[in-house]
């Protein structure tokens, strides 16, 4: 039988263990981001970045662990909470955002990455008083259901309109990008990065094919 004196040294082994790691590694990101303002202030100079961005027209300066992903930078830091985080491993695009004119998930880069980018979120396209196109589409298309991907999939929607007008082509055939007409097949290919796990999906096709069209 093990006595009291063997689990108090093991414990006691463990609990030193413990705090050495601390002490020699680096704090969990999840601490660090959750600290007070305060508390953030005394990071060490070699884990924290200032970084300055424009972001939906206005220029924004902040200090950031330099692990800190540009989801959580918008969201957690600078509060514009439209972004989502979906699966944070780059798979929904719940977090699509427009940087630098293109789309991209903002879950898989660093925000010290976009120092001077211009970055839109859902809430840089437009207001409930004067919606985006896309979002109005979206609207009198019933292209969502719970809501959760529609910030990104407008995002990702307005981005893939750019690109089709700029000629930038997708991963299609050739054969596809040869027909004169944007069709939902190409369409669907372009927003393949973007899921819907309500299943909305010819609601979003017939929203990007009105706004495609009156921009054609």
């Amino acid at each position: 039988m093990q006595s009291h004196s063997d689990h108090a040294i093991r414990r006691r082994d463990l609990i030193m263990a413990g705090a050495a790691a601390g002490a020699l590694g680096v704090p969990p990101l999840a601490q660090a981001q959750s600290a007070a303002p305060a508390e953030r202030s005394t990071m060490p100079a070699q884990f924290s970045s200032e970084v300055s961005m424009v972001v939906n027209g206005e220029m924004r300066k902040l200090r950031l662990d330099v692990r800190t992903s540009l989801l959580d930078a918008l969201r957690e830091h600078l509060h514009l909470t439209g972004t989502k985080k979906g699966c944070d491993h780059g798979q929904c695009g719940a977090c699509t955002v427009i940087v630098e004119g293109r789309r991209i998930n903002s879950c898989l880069t660093l925000a010290v990455m976009h120092e001077g980018d211009r970055v839109t979120t859902i809430e840089g396209l437009g207001t409930p008083e004067k919606l985006h196109p896309m979002q109005a589409a979206f609207v009198k298309h019933d292209g969502y259901q719970c809501g959760y991907c529609t910030p990104g999939q407008i995002c990702s929607a307005v981005a893939v309109v750019d690109e089709i007008n700029a000629g930038i082509p997708s991963h299609v055939s050739a054969d596809l990008m040869a027909q004169p007409q944007l069709t939902a097949m190409e369409l669907r290919e372009r927003m393949s990065g973007n899921i819907c796990r309500c299943a909305a999906y010819p609601n979003i096709i017939d929203a990007i094919s009105e706004v495609a069209g009156r921009k054609a």
